[in-house]
């Protein structure tokens, strides 16, 4: 059974996940590593209502029973655990960002807050099905070089030291998003007020 100071905290998360309109009610999901374990949302439970049994305790490097009942997306993050310094991870599905990836590489904020916390978001491209090796490969590679990142057409992986660090990557990368939306929508030039901005592409 998951210790009352960590249910709490993926309670939580879960929650504001889905009240700011992250994620659909069972869509996503989030783990943390304690050890060489992990602690993973299991398959199917909703993120807003989340109760000390949905979550599954398994091996970062071993499989054992835990495996049955863990998130489909569990080799991803894994794979995540294994090439980076992460201690949580949040997988969501922000629908503006999920928009965006579907006709660009990386996503640059335009935004002050966004340029100075993310810079660049990578979007990549997977054709497996979820929970593929070549979806966990992918996203885990990126991951090194960054806090987050997008998969084109499904959803966003972010890192932290903490799942509210991770939660805070995903709400920041949604409002850059809606912000290059709507100033795409209002159809004026973006007048450019940061110092430098020709290298943010380049970040």
């Amino acid at each position: 059974m998951i210790d009352k100071r960590l249910y709490e905290e993926f309670h939580y998360i879960g929650r504001d996940i889905l009240i700011t309109g992250l994620t659909s009610s069972h869509g996503g999901n989030m783990s943390v590593r304690v050890g060489d374990r992990i602690i993973i949302k299991r398959r199917g439970a909703q993120f807003g209502q989340l109760k000390p049994t949905d979550f599954v305790e398994t091996g970062l490097y071993t499989k054992d029973s835990g495996i049955v009942r863990a998130s489909t997306e569990l080799i991803v993050h894994r794979a995540i655990y294994q090439k980076t310094s992460a201690l949580a991870i949040v997988h969501a599905h922000p629908r503006t960002a999920i928009a965006l990836s579907l006709s660009r590489d990386e996503i640059i904020p335009i935004d002050n807050e966004g340029s100075y916390l993310l810079r660049k978001i990578p979007v990549v491209s997977v054709e497996m099905a979820s929970g593929s090796a070549e979806m966990a490969n992918k996203v885990s590679d990126a991951l090194q070089g960054y806090k987050i990142i997008m998969q084109r057409g499904h959803g966003c992986f972010a890192i932290g030291q903490t799942l509210e660090e991770a939660y805070h990557w995903v709400s920041t990368l949604e409002e850059v998003s809606d912000i290059i939306l709507e100033h795409k929508m209002l159809g004026e030039p973006l007048i450019e007020y940061r110092k430098h901005s020709e290298g943010y592409k380049n970040w």
